[in-house]
């Protein structure tokens, strides 16, 4: 079995594979002032409640975007799993280019999205990932990353509305059937959700027409099935797209 872990700015994801078969996926808070045996104590937790063996497990492949976080994960896995866990960047995966001015600078989640839709579509693909950061990688039918997008996701904009202004309160991420706001709650949903939602579909179709060529779009992200009214967007939404990335890049690079 391969177990992929994807640490995010908000929550670590571990999911464990059997070959291309997702068997459990466990989420817990990104916290960098938490120990590695901490971590490791859930960890065996999951697997004892899930009647698995760590012996099971071949290879470890970990994908981090919180650099205080990642050395912790590091050591927890190999010493949990007695190997030195896969750990994503550009340097890693050969059957992926990066063509971007600054190679290391880019998310190693990435780098998973977009080993997951070439592997599965070989076609130009915009991967929209809703997560902490609303992010729009493109990935080109032969297998290069040609660049990214980067902007505040819903519940980061949301905060950041609620913490900087006096007055308006922190509200639930529902989509409102109307733009025009008849109260404070409605409002800031129709302004964001209502406002990501053609933010979203601009963004699409302008490096669509960029490309110059057929394009694609495919969503992942805990957020992503929040605008419902997106889903025509997009070929798929897989909100384990991240996942699938790492499980195959730990294929290749790791021999399972």
């Amino acid at each position: 079995m391969l177990l992929a872990v994807d640490t995010g700015n908000t929550d670590t994801v571990f999911g464990l594979f059997d070959k291309s078969t997702l068997l459990h996926q466990w989420r817990v808070r990104s916290l960098a002032q938490e120990s590695a045996a901490q971590y490791e104590a859930r960890l065996r937790l999951y697997f004892l409640e899930a009647n698995l063996s760590l012996d099971d497990v071949k290879t470890v492949v970990l994908s981090s975007v919180v650099p205080d976080l990642t050395p912790i994960l590091r050591s927890m896995l190999g010493g949990l799993f007695g190997k030195e866990p896969l750990v994503v960047g550009p340097d890693l995966y050969p059957g992926l280019e990066i063509a971007i001015d600054h190679p290391h600078e880019i998310g190693a989640d990435l780098i998973a999205n977009a080993v997951a839709v070439h592997a599965r579509y070989r076609r130009n693909c915009v991967v929209v990932d809703f997560g902490t950061a609303l992010t729009f990688t493109t990935v080109s039918e032969r297998g290069q990353i040609l660049g990214v997008a980067i902007l505040p996701g819903l519940k980061t904009a949301v905060k950041a509305l609620f913490a900087n202004t006096a007055q308006l309160p922190e509200v639930p991420l529902v989509l409102p059937t109307s733009a025009i706001g008849k109260n404070t709650v409605h409002a800031i949903q129709a302004g964001i959700l209502l406002g990501y939602e053609g933010l979203v579909k601009s963004m699409i179709r302008r490096i669509c027409t960029e490309l110059h060529e057929d394009c694609i779009a495919v969503a992942t992200g805990g957020l992503s099935s929040i605008l419902d009214t997106l889903r025509g967007e997009f070929v798929e939404i897989d909100r384990n797209l991240t996942l699938d990335g790492l499980r195959l890049i730990g294929e290749r690079v790791g021999g399972v």
